[in-house]
C-alpha cells in the first residue's frame, strides 16, 4: 500500500483575487450570508498529501493504483500489474473536477465500495470531455469498513472542491458537508444562436448534477421577464441565481434586484454567469479569474462550469448610470459611445451569427468610420489601478460510466410565476446517457436523490454498479412537494413571446431604488473642481468595469472585479482605419495600451459625465441600447456579489 505522490508546483497567492466566501458558507439571509463570506484560511501546501490509499478498478481485474489526494489535485500512480514510470492521466487537477459519488456493487458477494470522480480535461486540441474514473475500495474484510473508506475520500475530495476546510484531527464524516447549495437557473432560450437551451440541457445541468447542487430552472419568454421574476423572488430560498445566456440577462438580474424595497439585502444576492449567448464579456472575465486560459464557445461555458460547481463569490462593482430623463440604471460591464456602441447595436440584425456577428460588424463598421464631437469629464481615481504586465502599459492621459435518467422527487420552493418550470432531478441526460451508468449518493447528488439504474454495465461481466444509499440527507435539505414538470423536450416558444427589438427607449428599464450617488451632483449642473474634462472629436469612448468587453476582447488588463473604478479608454479622431484595427486585434491580448497609439487616452475615475455634442449617436450600456444624450455615472464598489469560483491561484490549468 505504498505509493509516493508526484511532485506538483506551489503556485503563488495573489491576495487581490482572495475569495470572500464558498458554497460550505450557509446564511440564512442575503444579507448575513455577504457578511458571513470571510475569506478561507491560507490553504495547504499544493503537495502536501491528505489522503493516501491503494484501490482496485472497475472492473475489479483491472489494474490496482495508489491515490494520493492533495489540496489541489489527486495524484494517481499504477502499482500492478507493472507500476508506470512516466503515469498518463496520473495527475487530475482540482480544477479539471465538477463533483464524485459512490457506488456500490450489486452482488451480495461482492463486499468492496466503489469512489467515482467527473473530470473534464482537456484533450489534445484543446477542447474539454467529459470522463469518469472509478476505484474499487476492497482493503478491508467486510463491506461497511470498505463503504466507509470510500465515503471518506469523497467526502474530502468534495470539501476540498467546495472550499470547506478538512479537520486537522483527520476524522472525515459526512457531518462536514452543508446541504446541497440552492441555485435558480435562469435560461434565455434565444441566447447563442437559440443553442442555449440544448446547452444547458447537455451540459449545464449534467456538471452541476455531478457537483451535488440543487436547482430549478425558468426559462425566459420576453424582455425583462428575469427583471420581474427577481423583483418577486423569496431570497431566503436560495444561495444564488445563475443565468445562462449573454450579459444581457444578468443586466436584467442586477436591476430587477436593485428595483425591490430590500434592495440593500437583495443585492448581496450572489449573481452568476454562464455563457450561452453572443456577448460574453463577465464569463471571459471570469474565466480569467479562474486561471483557465482564454476560450470561446462551449469551452468556455465549460470552463464557468466548473468554476459555478467549486462555488466561491467575489465582491462585484456596479456602476450607477443616470440618463438625461433622469431615469437611472445599473451598469456591471461597460457604457459605450462611438465606434463600440455603433458596432454592437447595428450587429444585432447579424445576431443569427452568434459572436461573428461582432466581427462582421466591426468590418462594416470601420468602412464607414465616423467621428463624434463631446464633452468627457471624470472624478480621476486617487488610487493608482494595480499595474498590469510590462506588455499591457498604459499611456499616461475509457468508456466512461455516465447518468441514466430517473426522475427523483422534486423541491419545494414558492411559487414565482406561471412559466417556472421546477426540475425534479436527476434530470433526462441524452448526450450522457450509456447503459450501466453510476448514480450519486443522496447527500453528493442532487435534491438528495439516488435512482436504480436503468440497464447493466456491459462488457466487463462485473455485476453492475448502483448508488451506496448510507448517507441521508442533511438537515434543512428540502422536501418534496408537487410542481410543474419540465418538458423532456426544447422549449416550445410561442411565436407572440419573441424578442423583437423594442425601441430605444423601452430597451432599458429604470431603476428607482438603489444607493444615491454621492459623487454626482445633479446633470447639468457645473461640476466640482477637482474633474477633468475632455472636450474632443472622439471615434469612441468606452468606460468599463471588468476586463473584458467580449470573451476574447481583454479591453483593461489590469481590471478587477471589486477595484472601485470605472476604466475610461476613449480614441481620438485622426486614428486610420488601420490603426484602429490594429488596436482592437491587440485587445485579443490585451496588449493594445503597449502600442504606443497617440489617439489612444485611458483614465481611471470613480465618477464620469459624458455629454455628447453630436446631434445623433448611439448610447449603450451593458450592450443595451439608452436615451441618446447627456449621462454621468458612479461607481459603487463591492455593490454586488459574483459567483466567480476560485481565483487564479487555485483554479490555474496545469
Amino acid at each position: 500500500m505504498n505509493g509516493h505522490p508526484e511532485a506538483e508546483e506551489q503556485q503563488d497567492q495573489r491576495p487581490d483575487q482572495e475569495l470572500t466566501g464558498s458554497w460550505g458558507h450557509r446564511p440564512r439571509s442575503t444579507l448575513v450570508r455577504a457578511k458571513a463570506m470571510a475569506p478561507p484560511p491560507p490553504p495547504l501546501a499544493a503537495s502536501t498529501p491528505l489522503l493516501h490509499g491503494e484501490f482496485g478498478s472497475y472492473p475489479a481485474r483491472g489494474p490496482r493504483y495508489a491515490l494520493t489526494l492533495t489540496s489541489q489535485a489527486l495524484h494517481i500512480q499504477r502499482l500492478r500489474p507493472k507500476p508506470e514510470a512516466r503515469p498518463r492521466g496520473g495527475l487530475v487537477p482540482l480544477a479539471e473536477v465538477s463533483g464524485c459519488c459512490t457506488l456500490r456493487s450489486r452482488s451480495p458477494s461482492d463486499s468492496a465500495a466503489y469512489f467515482c470522480i467527473y473530470t473534464y480535461p482537456r484533450g489534445r486540441l484543446g477542447g474539454r470531455r467529459r470522463a469518469t474514473r472509478t476505484f474499487r475500495a476492497d482493503g478491508a474484510a467486510t463491506y461497511e469498513e470498505n463503504r466507509a473508506e470510500a465515503q471518506r475520500w469523497a467526502i474530502a475530495l468534495t470539501c476540498l472542491l467546495r472550499g470547506l476546510p478538512l479537520p486537522g484531527d483527520g476524522e472525515i464524516t459526512p457531518d462536514l458537508l452543508p446541504r446541497p447549495p440552492r441555485l435558480l437557473l435562469l435560461v434565455n432560450p434565444f441566447g447563442g444562436r437559440g443553442l442555449a437551451w440544448q446547452w444547458c440541457k447537455n451540459y449545464v445541468l449534467p456538471m452541476i448534477s455531478e457537483a451535488g447542487l440543487s436547482f430549478n430552472l425558468i426559462q425566459t419568454e420576453r424582455q425583462n421577464h428575469a427583471r420581474e421574476l427577481v423583483q418577486g423572488l423569496r431570497l431566503s430560498e436560495w444561495d444564488g441565481i445563475v443565468t445562462v445566456s449573454g450579459d444581457g440577462l444578468l443586466f436584467e438580474v442586477l436591476n430587477g434586484l436593485l428595483d425591490r424595497s430590500d434592495w440593500e439585502e437583495a443585492v448581496k444576492m450572489p449573481v452568476g454567469i454562464l455563457p450561452c449567448g453572443s456577448g460574453n464579456a463577465l464569463a471571459g472575465a471570469v474565466n480569467q479569474h479562474g486561471g483557465f486560459e482564454p476560450a470561446l464557445g462551449l469551452d468556455l461555458l465549460l470552463n464557468c462550469s466548473l468554476l459555478l460547481c467549486r462555488g466561491g463569490g467575489h465582491p462585484l462593482d456596479l456602476l450607477s448610470v443616470t440618463l438625461a430623463s433622469g431615469s437611472r440604471c445599473f451598469s456591471f460591464l461597460s457604457v459605450a459611445w462611438g465606434f463600440v456602441s455603433d458596432v454592437d447595436i447595428q450587429s444585432e440584425r447579424f445576431r443569427a451569427l452568434g459572436s461573428v456577428r461582432f466581427t462582421l460588424g466591426t468590418m462594416l463598421g470601420l468602412a464607414t468610420l465616423h467621428t463624434y464631437r463631446g464633452r468627457l469629464s471624470y472624478l480621476p481615481a486617487t488610487v493608482e489601478p494595480s499595474s498590469p504586465a510590462p506588455a499591457h502599459g498604459l499611456p499616461r492621459a475509457k468508456s466512461e460510466l455516465t447518468l441514466t435518467p430517473d426522475p427523483a422527487p422534486p423541491m419545494a420552493h414558492s411559487p414565482l410565476h406561471r412559466s417556472v418550470s421546477d426540475l425534479p432531478l436527476p434530470l433526462p441526460q441524452p448526450a450522457l446517457a450509456s447503459p450501466g451508468s453510476p448514480e450519486p449518493l443522496p447527500i453528493l447528488s442532487l435534491n438528495g436523490g439516488g435512482p436504480e439504474l436503468a440497464g447493466d454495465w456491459g462488457g466487463a461481466g462485473d455485476a453492475p454498479l448502483s448508488p451506496d444509499p448510507l448517507l441521508s440527507s442533511p438537515p434543512g435539505s428540502p422536501k418534496a412537494a408537487l410542481l410543474s414538470p419540465v418538458a423532456k423536450g426544447p422549449p416550445v416558444i410561442p411565436p407572440s413571446s419573441g424578442l423583437p427589438p423594442p425601441t430605444p427607449d423601452a430597451r432599458v428599464s429604470a431603476s428607482t431604488c438603489g444607493p444615491p450617488d454621492h459623487l454626482l451632483p445633479p446633470l447639468g449642473s457645473p461640476l466640482p473642481p477637482d474633474w477633468v474634462t475632455l472636450e474632443e472629436d472622439f471615434v469612441l469612448m468606452l468606460a468599463i468595469s471588468p476586463s473584458h468587453l467580449g470573451a476574447d476582447m481583454v479591453a483593461a488588463p489590469h481590471a478587477r472585479f471589486n477595484d472601485g473604478l470605472v476604466h475610461l479608454c476613449w480614441v481620438r479622431s485622426g486614428i486610420s482605419r488601420t490603426a484602429l484595427l490594429r488596436l482592437f486585434l491587440a485587445m485579443e491580448r490585451g496588449s493594445h495600451f503597449s502600442l504606443g497609439c497617440p489617439q489612444l487616452g485611458y483614465a481611471a475615475a470613480r465618477a464620469f459625465r459624458l455629454e455628447p455634442l453630436t446631434p445623433r449617436g448611439v448610447l449603450t450600456v451593458d450592450g443595451e441600447q439608452v436615451e441618446y444624450g447627456p449621462l454621468q455615472a458612479q461607481m459603487h464598489p463591492g455593490l454586488g456579489t459574483l459567483l466567480t469560483g476560485p481565483p487564479g491561484c487555485l483554479g490555474r490549468e496545469p
